[in-house]
């Protein structure tokens, strides 16, 4: 005999918290996971700052212990700065999101297999955001969209 939700209270209460669920809309998703993602980054990017230039201890950590592949140490300190503090400021305005999104997804994507291989939970869990962003747009609190509003291609 199959389980009804109008017959058992307990299915009751879990379909209407699953419709509760369903009501969330993608704007406040995407509006939180630009928000929370733009903090790691940003604040990531902060710490490789020593005023307005990328800090020694950050210029040590690429030539000591990141060490990339087929990029100088110098370089590579400074993409990473410039990137942790371009692409987080554009998710937070939400202008030019799904660019940004693919390119700190990229960033976590190097991040993963060549810095910090163990620390996948973590990295999956950037992804998850950035992947959202990046295949269902930034939402209606965005530059983006009213933009594309602007241009009529909403």
């Amino acid at each position: 005999m199959a389980l009804s939700s109008t017959r058992h209270p307990a299915l009751r209460v879990i379909a209407g918290a699953i419709g509760l669920a369903n009501r969330i809309p993608h704007d406040l998703i995407a509006l939180v996971a630009r928000l929370s993602i733009a903090g790691v980054f940003f604040q990531s990017g902060q710490t490789k700052l020593d005023g307005w230039k990328v800090s020694d201890s950050a210029l040590y950590l690429f030539e000591n212990e990141f060490r990339l592949p087929l990029l100088s140490p110098s370089i590579a300190a400074h993409m990473a700065t410039i990137a942790e503090h371009l692409f987080p400021a554009l998710l937070v305005v939400g202008l030019a999101s799904r660019l940004s999104a693919a390119a700190l997804l990229m960033m976590t994507l190097v991040i993963q297999v060549f810095v910090y291989p163990g620390a996948w939970p973590t990295h999956g869990t950037w992804a998850a955001c950035l992947i959202l962003i990046l295949a269902r747009g930034p939402g209606r609190a965005s530059l983006d969209h009213w933009l594309a509003g602007l241009f009529g291609r909403r």
